[in-house]
């Protein structure tokens, strides 16, 4: 276990690495902190915190900078979550307030949150296996021709036709849509499989094989709508950081393209505490070098998606965590009001 003063500069260390980019060394440290101790004790603690593997030396200089282990720690042990002031709170909410749908909801919160953190934002779409219906709207477009429109409590509409075998009269529409909507409506898409496999049963004739092809479409959908989608932006943003990649940022951005990857590093959606990944931590060896923070989002108690930045490990840890789970919230007001 390190003393508390050791703590106290480590935490010093991160603090002025991250914002001033430089090796730190210990007369800087004493100048700038009140850590209560002579220079020469500082480098006494600071050589303890690098052989234990908390902070390392930068061949072209005298000074120190955290390693992945230092991170962690300050993360673990030393790092409040920075809040968001009142302003920034009311920048948030009235930003993500204009959104018209879910698109818009996603494509806002990454933009919202690259510029909030000048890292790169990466947004799940909310995951139906973890929705719940809202509604199923069924429409007649031509005798033999519906329109299938179902609706998620996340706000998620996805719209199907469906060429029926016969005409289908508006009595039997409305029928159906009731019936459908008694069984399904508040109910999670994977029950709905078993909630609707003996409807047709409740129909005569030709009815039958309609309201079959209808929830054949219906089930279609669930699975086709079951690969997890997600949107990024702000990548951009890593060309501030290039001197903080050790060789190049390509493998990063290599990275960034693969979506499975991603989903990945984001976590199980369904987890809605705050992950960080630091540096090694992360799987992918293309990303070994940055960082990843991400928190669930959702319109309920558990989370229905992820949402999160991808940056250096010279990061404002502090500050990032509280713009990722102040997005989050917004996020999971919004579609709770959907």
């Amino acid at each position: 276990m390190l003393s508390e003063r050791r703590l106290q500069v480590l935490r010093a260390i991160v603090q002025d690495y991250v914002g001033t980019e430089e090796p730190v060394g210990s007369k800087a440290l004493t100048e700038r902190h009140s850590l209560g101790v002579s220079p020469a004790t500082v480098r006494n603690d600071m050589a303890a915190l690098e052989e234990e593997g908390y902070i390392a030396q930068p061949h072209t200089s005298a000074g120190r900078i955290p390693t992945d282990k230092g991170y962690r720690l300050f993360v673990d042990k030393l790092a409040g979550v920075k809040p968001m002031t009142a302003p920034e709170r009311r920048a948030i909410q009235s930003f993500l307030d204009g959104a018209v749908d879910l698109d818009d909801v996603v494509a806002r919160t990454v933009r919202l949150l690259a510029q909030l953190t000048r890292q790169v934002a990466v947004v799940q779409y909310p995951s139906l296996t973890r929705s719940t219906v809202r509604h199923v709207e069924l429409l007649s477009l031509a005798p033999a021709r519906l329109m299938l429109v179902l609706i998620t409590d996340t706000g998620r509409v996805e719209q199907r036709m469906v060429d029926c075998p016969a005409p289908f009269g508006e009595a039997s529409l409305a029928d159906l849509r009731a019936r459908l909507n008694s069984r399904v409506a508040g109910r999670r898409f994977t029950d709905v499989p078993r909630l609707v496999e003996d409807l047709p049963e409740a129909f005569e004739g030709d009815d039958r094989g309609t309201v079959s092809t209808v929830l054949s479409t219906l089930l279609e959908t669930l699975v086709e709508e079951n690969e997890e989608r997600l949107m990024i932006g702000g990548t951009a943003n890593l060309t501030r950081f290039g001197h903080d990649f050790p060789l190049t940022i390509r493998p990063v951005l290599e990275a960034l393209e693969e979506h499975v990857v991603l989903l990945k590093l984001l976590g199980e959606a369904g987890d809605s505490g705050m992950t960080v990944r630091i540096g090694h931590e992360n799987a992918y060896e293309g990303l070994n070098s940055t960082s990843v923070v991400s928190v669930g989002y959702g319109s309920g108690i558990e989370a229905v998606a992820k949402l999160g930045v991808v940056g250096p490990t010279r990061m404002d840890y502090p500050g990032t965590m509280g713009a990722v789970r102040a997005v989050a919230r917004y996020v999971g007001q919004i579609l709770a009001e959907s």
